[in-house]
């Protein structure tokens, strides 16, 4: 009788042995799985956060050996001013950074109200060939299309390339500016376009 009880209890420790082994293969499987939807999850909530920052629109062009190019920016930002520096960030995948990498030199171009439509043909759907076909363009000191009537342009040499996930961080030492008074802003916010117009003055005593 002892020698069935005992037998009985080991078969017991061997099935629930057995069913933990398969728990713990099963949570393995699980695990990436819920990896995944947690990174899909960080990635779109960062999205939605980032699309309440609002920021000022540029085209950033390029010219050179490597060919022409031009892309949509929002990720623009000054670093200092001695010397002169910006901060461009560019996605890998864009079909205008082999351009960008391999000429080294680039324009920024700041966007006013009228430019929307513009900028949409920047925005990465119309082939690099097709871009430069709206707006009136001249030529930068560096040899890249500068946009007329842009609110600021920066002729620019890359002094630096850092990667950094999808996208690589270009730090351009700034060699001309070009400025136009007047105009309103055209700012990306919400996944739209806004105008943000200068606040005015007033100089008149009371």
């Amino acid at each position: 009788m002892y020698k069935i009880l005992a037998a009985s209890i080991f078969i017991n420790i061997l099935v629930m042995q057995k069913n933990s082994a398969n728990l713990d293969t099963l949570r393995l499987a699980v695990q990436p799985a819920s990896f995944e939807i947690d990174s899909i999850t960080r990635r779109q909530s960062f999205r939605n956060a980032m699309s309440r920052l609002a920021a000022g629109v540029n085209i950033v062009t390029t010219d050179g050996l490597a060919g022409r190019a031009g892309f949509a920016a929002t990720a623009i930002c000054s670093v200092t001013d001695t010397p002169p520096t910006l901060l461009v960030c560019l996605n890998r995948n864009s079909s205008a950074f082999a351009a960008v990498n391999g000429n080294r030199t680039l324009c920024v171009n700041v966007l006013d109200d009228s430019h929307a439509d513009l900028c949409r043909l920047f925005g990465g759907g119309t082939p690099l060939t097709q871009r430069f076909s709206s707006g009136a363009w001249g030529v930068g000191d560096g040899g890249c299309p500068r946009l007329d009537g842009a609110l600021a342009s920066f002729d620019c040499r890359i002094t630096s390339m850092t990667s950094c996930g999808t996208h690589v961080v270009l730090l351009c030492e700034v060699n001309t500016v070009i400025t136009h008074e007047g105009g309103s802003a055209l700012i990306y916010f919400a996944r739209g376009y806004h105008t943000l117009a200068a606040c005015q003055t007033d100089t008149s005593s009371s």
